[in-house]
């Protein structure tokens, strides 16, 4: 069974679909289209509700075509914004900020996810605490994930940094989906990743928690997922508030009914893929997560702090990255 659950979700990280939904008559009356990004996975569960309760067509007007476009990692959903192909949706923090500094046309509008990543050491490396990771390989999903810069973060901690760094922990960029094939095999000693990769680790490759998605970096502050967008759809207030209704809705239905919320990300997900997830590791991996619309602005600093110490970016201002104007109205009234 465990097998077979680890081949479904690996075959929902590498699709990349295009759908179109209706909508109703709040956000224009005039013509438009927008494009909705996302992953099929946990962190992205908000636009996942989003999208099955019909929020997003019952807040934008009739007139308006919705897409959806899923991608398996926030370097190409980063990329797919650039290119107009994605107007709003979900991503982790660390992808978008990259792409801000060199082009600073795209915009956090709210959060999504606290939490959802940890640290799974495999057991026949023998580690036990983040100070054994010296002169340890570490995957993560990809060079410049928000999974890349929290392991950086908890190297810092410990005083260890990575071997690109002039330290001593190598971080070997792998797809999640092969992380179990990486710990079977031994090529990798831990591995920093989101769920519900950690509980498929531990459950499947006799991985051990090292740090729990409370403990991992800025521990439940540690920002997995927001709401970026366009500095083109922005221009667009009724759009811009129109997402923002339908993700605050999905946002307070995941909150009030989680049991729901999962059965949804299931079907939304075997939809997708013709299969369907294990209920019982969709659970647990909910249970390390926090869907939220809150917005750590000194989280995201940090991260570009250490983006710009790795080298990922030439500068860390990102003054006006973080643009929470239209959410705080929408909150307040």
């Amino acid at each position: 069974m465990r097998k077979f659950i680890f081949s479904i979700i690996a075959s929902i990280l590498i699709i990349g679909v295009l759908t179109a939904c209706g909508s109703s008559d709040k956000a224009s009356s005039d013509s438009n289209t927008v494009s909705i990004g996302y992953f099929p996975n946990l962190t992205h569960i908000a636009t996942i509700v989003g999208l099955e309760q019909n929020y997003f067509q019952e807040e934008f007007g009739e007139k308006t075509k919705i897409t959806t476009q899923t991608v398996p990692n926030g370097g190409l959903f980063m990329e797919a914004m650039a290119t107009d192909a994605i107007d709003v949706g979900t991503v982790g923090p660390g992808p978008l900020l990259n792409f801000y500094v060199k082009n600073p046309e795209f915009h956090i509008i709210s959060g999504a996810v606290n939490g959802g990543a940890v640290l799974v050491a495999n057991t026949n490396s023998e580690i036990q605490s983040l100070e054994d990771l010296d002169g340890k390989r570490v995957a993560i999903p990809v060079i410049g994930s928000t999974q890349d810069v929290m392991l950086r973060k908890a190297l810092q901690n410990v005083n260890l940094k990575p071997t690109s760094n002039g330290g001593t922990v190598e971080m070997h960029a792998a797809a999640p989906a092969d992380t179990v094939s990486l710990f079977v095999q031994n090529s990798v000693d831990a591995a920093a990743t989101q769920e519900p990769w950690g509980y498929i680790l531990e459950t499947q490759a006799d991985g051990t928690l090292l740090l729990d998605w409370d403990e991992f970096a800025w521990g439940k502050e540690s920002t997995n997922t927001v709401v970026a967008a366009s500095a083109s759809f922005l221009e667009n207030e009724d759009n811009v508030k129109a997402y923002l209704r339908a993700h605050i809705k999905a946002v307070n239905f995941i909150q009030e009914n989680p049991k729901e919320a999962q059965q949804i990300v299931m079907e939304h997900i075997k939809d997708l893929t013709g299969k369907e997830l294990n209920k019982d590791e969709l659970e647990a991996a909910f249970a390390k997560l926090e869907v939220t619309t809150a917005v750590n602005e000194q989280v995201i600093q940090e991260m570009a702090d250490i983006s710009l110490e790795a080298e990922y970016i030439s500068n860390n201002d990102i003054e006006g990255m973080i643009n929470l104007t239209f959410l705080q109205e929408l909150e307040n009234n």
